[in-house]
């Protein structure tokens, strides 16, 4: 089997890229990435599997220049001969910030870029499968406190919180229109967040959500919310092990399930164990988010709320010398406290009954404590403005 991957270098494609080269159904892995050269493109890739010392095989990876963004990308695939041989596509690139400012970036990357590598696979001989790498979180803020099942999206009537789960739904839609359904395979993951294994997570995404909350203590959310989240590693694992399982369905969500959806209140509490030097954490309702910017802002009303706990504002004092760093994170948790509140569980029945090789994952609140290290030494500032 040959394998076109997008992503490759990304928080999930690198997983998928390295759990891939293991299998021995899979000979070759043409890795679509954006390099200035071929010798750039493969140490980017070593550096894949350098992070968890893992066998990198030249035979076997190859890389293929290119970017989403390029408007003649379909030409440029279907020039290029060597790629012709490929029997499965993994479309897990995309844009995943949910900073407004990029909104016209997510959406030319991630529905504009899909289409262009759905010209080209449409057209290649032996394609099996196009797996495309959604998210669960599709079914839109409308949604809330309930378990959700696959069949209920893409719901073009969803409003979303961001443009990133609006651009994966639509891309759920433009792949229909250009493949035929016995072509398709669909997993959806929901939050990834962090690894649960002792080692060293290829990506801070989610996990910089985790150490902000972990640094501010005192949450403008609903601490008690269902979190559906999972750990990269074990997202990789099923996503492939699904690809070469007898399948009965074309739609998978990739998820903790009822079974291990966790809270923001027990994942802070396995933070708040570790990091015993910080005040405790409390959580109060969201409607406070603004008094605390407006205080970033040195224009908080004296009669204001947030005035009841002084030993927060002290301690924010003590941390964030200048008040502005302290509004560059809110400005980045914003979304992620949408997200906390929504209450979103999704089902993962489909995916635990067609393939028996995949367990139900652990709760985030536990295995979030090989994570804590790593939490640590995260540059939160870097991460709120690079989103």
């Amino acid at each position: 089997m040959n394998i076109f991957l997008t992503g490759s270098t990304g928080f999930l494609g690198g997983e998928l890229l390295v759990n891939l080269s293991k299998r021995s159904e899979v000979d070759k892995i043409y890795c679509f990435l954006r390099a200035f050269s071929e010798d750039e493109a493969m140490i980017k890739l070593e550096n894949i599997f350098r992070i968890h010392h893992d066998y990198f095989d030249e035979k076997k990876i190859i890389p293929i220049i290119g970017n989403l963004f390029d408007e003649h990308l379909t030409d440029f695939l279907l020039n290029n001969k060597t790629i012709t041989d490929t029997d499965v596509i993994i479309h897990s690139a995309a844009n995943t910030s949910f900073s407004k400012i990029y909104d016209d970036m997510v959406e030319r990357a991630n529905m504009g870029g899909l289409e262009k590598i759905l010209l080209w696979a449409k057209k290649l001989p032996h394609l099996q499968t196009f797996l495309y790498i959604g998210t669960a979180t599709i079914c839109g803020k409308d949604i809330k406190n309930r378990l959700i099942f696959e069949d209920e999206s893409p719901n073009l009537a969803a409003s979303h919180l961001v443009k990133y789960t609006y651009t994966k739904m639509h891309g759920e839609l433009i792949i229909h229109k250009h493949l035929p359904d016995d072509k398709i395979l669909i997993a959806r993951p929901s939050i990834i967040m962090g690894d649960s294994r002792k080692v060293v997570p290829r990506s801070p995404v989610i996990l910089w959500a985790a150490a902000t909350i972990n640094q501010l203590r005192f949450i403008p959310a609903d601490g008690n919310s269902k979190l559906d989240m999972i750990p990269v590693d074990y997202a990789a694992n099923a996503i492939v092990c699904l690809l070469f399982a007898n399948r009965k369905h074309k739609v998978y969500h990739i998820s903790s399930g009822q079974a291990a959806a966790t809270t923001t209140l027990k994942v802070c509490n396995s933070m708040e164990a570790y990091f015993t030097d910080l005040p405790p954490f409390r959580f109060v309702n969201k409607s406070l988010l603004n008094q605390i910017k407006l205080w970033a802002k040195g224009k908080l009303q004296p009669d204001s709320e947030i005035y009841k706990y002084p030993e927060y504002l002290d301690y924010w004092h003590r941390v964030f010398e200048d008040p502005s760093a302290l509004r560059i994170l809110l400005a980045g948790l914003d979304p992620y406290l949408g997200f906390m509140e929504l209450g979103q569980v999704f089902d993962n029945t489909r995916l635990l009954q067609d393939v028996p090789s995949i367990q139900q994952s652990l709760a985030a609140d536990i295995y979030i404590n090989n994570c804590m290290t790593f939490i640590e030494k995260i540059d939160l500032l870097e991460g709120a403005l690079n989103p």
